[in-house]
């Protein structure tokens, strides 16, 4: 149980929780044409919205629903990108794991030091066993950063929500810390 949020910090990064100084990167991220290219979910159009999704998040983190974090860079709190560990299963032991990001910071290594610490404290802390990640078939960059970080691509499961999603698990012992 999280009594208080766990701010993570990279080299570079600084992972916290959502405010609601938020809200215009979060409407820029959930509506964007290309970051949302390969994902399937409702568009934030506007800031009343993303000021909504901001508490719906917050408000499940309270609730140990979930753990979602801003991606900032440490010297400048604007939020670039976002990281969650969610879905949880029901014995805590697998839960899954979503990241979305500006594409001004595409192909910076941004991403990979935010998830390569996301990983760490959901294996470490949370003493979760498995991590999974549900990508779009044809996100040549998601499937990347994933192979990148020892995932491995479990072929013969399948995302009944949304069919053009294939998963990738990693699992503690495959995680280097």
């Amino acid at each position: 149980m999280i009594s208080i949020f766990p701010n993570l910090e990279t080299k570079r990064l600084l992972l916290r929780q959502l405010e609601n100084g938020d809200s215009k990167a979060i409407q820029f991220l959930r509506s964007d044409k290309t970051v949302n290219k390969f994902v399937k979910r409702p568009r934030t159009n506007t800031i009343n919205e993303a000021t909504a999704f901001i508490n719906k998040i917050n408000i499940g983190i309270l609730e140990n629903d979930w753990l979602f974090w801003s991606i900032t860079i440490k010297e400048d709190p604007e939020l670039i990108g976002t990281i969650c560990i969610w879905n949880f299963s029901k014995d805590r032991k697998t839960a899954e794991i979503g990241y979305d990001l500006n594409p001004k910071y595409h192909r910076q290594g941004v991403m990979n030091e935010a998830l390569s610490t996301v990983l760490n404290y959901g294996f470490q802390t949370l003493n979760l066993t498995t991590i999974e990640a549900f990508t779009h078939r044809n996100n040549e960059s998601s499937k990347k950063l994933l192979i990148k970080n020892n995932f491995i691509h479990i072929p013969d499961r399948k995302d009944k929500n949304n069919l053009d999603n294939i998963i990738y698990a990693i699992h503690r012992n495959q995680h280097k810390l």
